[in-house]
């Protein structure tokens, strides 16, 4: 039933505040940044370059998740503060080498840039997302491969990735 009162359906309410709040703290930790913090995430997704981690970070915001995000990049190891993370969930994020050099190819010719570089050479991205493989194996973290999955499938597999984890807290 109508009440007749404007803005009555974006209710300013604790779950709001939380919301901006999760927004407010994944926007400040993009791109490997404000590591220090990490542990008061909810989430950190790591993945090579255009696996869609921001946007994926931005749409989990939305839900009210705090998300930050990491680069994996081979010549420039993340900070080891990533491999001793209690509270947030660790989740690898990679694509299929073919994909992956198209949208970096892409990505390049958007910017005017050179497109002959390592950044979209196959061996080399071959390379980087075995690299990337590795580290999420050796510890443990779950991995969602993005090649044909939009940003909303992504974020639903990792809210699944949530759910379990809480279940199996509580179980404990």
């Amino acid at each position: 039933e109508a009440k007749g009162r404007p803005g009555r359906q974006h209710l300013m309410d604790d779950a709001y505040f939380a919301r901006v709040g999760a927004i407010h703290y994944t926007i400040a930790h993009d791109d490997g940044v404000g590591w220090e913090d990490w542990e008061d995430a909810d989430i950190v997704l790591a993945g090579v370059s255009r696996t869609s981690k921001t946007p994926t970070s931005i749409y989990l915001a939305n839900r009210g998740y705090k998300v930050a995000n990491i680069p994996i990049v081979v010549e420039s190891p993340p900070p080891s503060a990533l491999y001793s993370l209690r509270k947030p969930l660790v989740v690898g994020l990679i694509t299929a080498p073919e994909r992956l050099v198209q949208i970096r190819r892409n990505r390049l010719l958007s910017l005017n840039q050179a497109t002959e570089t390592d950044y979209v050479n196959m061996d080399a991205v071959q390379s980087e997302l075995k690299f990337a493989r590795r580290m999420f194996a050796d510890n443990d973290w779950p991995v969602i491969d993005v090649s044909r999955r939009s940003i909303e499938e992504t974020a639903a597999a990792i809210m699944r990735l949530m759910a379990e984890r809480e279940t199996a807290s509580d179980a404990h």
